[in-house]
């Protein structure tokens, strides 16, 4: 996802009046911030193995068979034509997954190969998806965004932090706030994420995030759902009990994923999934000595068992977390109009570099036995506004 502050006038919501704090009002830009226009982002599938409903990842190949989604307001146009994987040249793979495979793109119509912008296309194979369709189209549908959507070419903020080993304190604060800011538009649209981690974060040119991969994303509304997925060391106590969870699952795993950018690994790790299970559901946190004040109680509020307690699960929302000392200095509306480059910017050397993602072998040529005749007869409906 990227925050897109080029678009005009916001449309997030500003807490009403009675929910802001005098505390609150005194953060800059905060009683102003009400985030733009955001495109949604599916580049990216995740390197880690998450817990899904679905069967165990396999390696498949990927057909061109799946058309791009449009988006609503270029229906509007009376000239508009439904794009097809044939309008674009497929330059090279950016990452694969249990089910996808995206590519680094441009449009064909551009004549200037040079001027041609370029975008991430998701390639989905439909005899491995069609049974898994709720899981594997998941927003893509229900919000009409484009599948093909704008290159980050930055790549993953995981590589980073892996060469780095932890981040300091301005640039931990940085992502956390912009990844704020998204989760408060999605919830601010009834949408739980439920897969934050630093796989599922791109960066731009200029170093701004992209959140990718909504696979596991849920139009819930304020109700609860029950299915459990993610990735094991950002699951929050109440999905892994499935006692029910909501959107507040995302404001545990931005918890986890502030303690992880600050220390270097995540706090709830063990090499097996049930004994990670069991240290979140205990609750127990422990801290680096390097690790400041404010980052020890911004984590110890958004990871709290207790949903009542949790920073962003109570009332105000978000908004609460954005008001937390931990963001003392953060310019809410400087930040959602983008004004600065962030803490890291991508060295590249054209427009259309991928140095910053891994190489991958051309995928399995494909034949039509994987998606028969009968296979199309009973399937192809549930592909039709795809």
């Amino acid at each position: 996802m990227e925050l897109d502050m080029h678009r005009g006038p916001s449309n997030l919501p500003t807490p009403p009046p009675d929910n802001i704090t005098e505390e609150e009002r005194s953060k800059p830009g905060l009683a102003r911030f009400d985030t733009g226009m955001m495109d949604i982002d599916f580049q990216g599938d995740s390197l880690h193995s998450p817990i899904s409903p679905s069967q165990p990842p396999v390696s498949r190949g990927v057909s061109k068979n799946i058309q791009p989604v449009v988006k609503e307001e270029e229906m509007k146009d009376a000239e508009w034509r439904k794009p097809s994987v044939d309008d674009f040249h497929f330059m090279k793979t950016l990452g694969t997954g249990t089910f996808a495979r995206v590519w680094l793109v441009k449009p064909r119509s551009v004549p200037n190969s040079g001027e041609a912008p370029l975008f991430a296309l998701k390639q989905l194979k439909k005899a491995d998806s069609f049974d898994d369709r709720r899981l594997m189209m998941g927003l893509v549908v229900r919000l009409k965004q484009c599948e093909h959507l704008e290159y980050s070419p930055g790549g993953e903020i995981f590589g980073y932090l892996r060469r780095a080993r932890r981040f300091d304190f301005t640039t931990t604060q940085f992502y956390a706030a912009e990844i704020a800011m998204i989760l408060v538009f999605l919830h601010s649209h009834g949408i739980v994420y439920r897969d934050l981690k630093p796989e599922n974060i791109l960066l731009d040119a200029r170093g701004h995030v992209k959140l990718v991969d909504f696979g596991f994303a849920k139009v819930v509304g304020d109700r609860e759902t029950y299915t459990l997925c993610g990735t094991p060391e950002y699951l929050s106590p109440e999905v892994i009990q499935s006692k029910g969870h909501g959107k507040a699952v995302d404001w545990w795993a931005l918890g986890v994923l502030i303690y992880e950018m600050s220390c270097g690994f995540p706090p709830f790790y063990d090499s097996s999934p049930f004994a990670i299970y069991e240290k979140i559901v205990a609750g127990r946190i422990s801290f680096p000595s390097l690790v400041p004040e404010e980052t020890k109680d911004i984590v110890r509020k958004l990871c709290t068992r207790d949903l009542s307690a949790r920073l962003g699960n109570m009332r105000g929302g978000g908004h609460q977390v954005m008001a937390h000392r931990f963001f003392d200095g953060i310019d809410w509306q400087e930040l959602e109009s983008q004004i600065n480059p962030g803490p890291i910017i991508p060295h590249l050397r054209f427009a259309g570099d991928t140095r910053y993602f891994d190489h991958y072998d051309p995928p399995a040529p494909t034949t039509d036995e994987e998606y028969s005749k009968e296979m199309m007869e009973k399937y192809d409906s549930q592909f039709r506004d795809f």
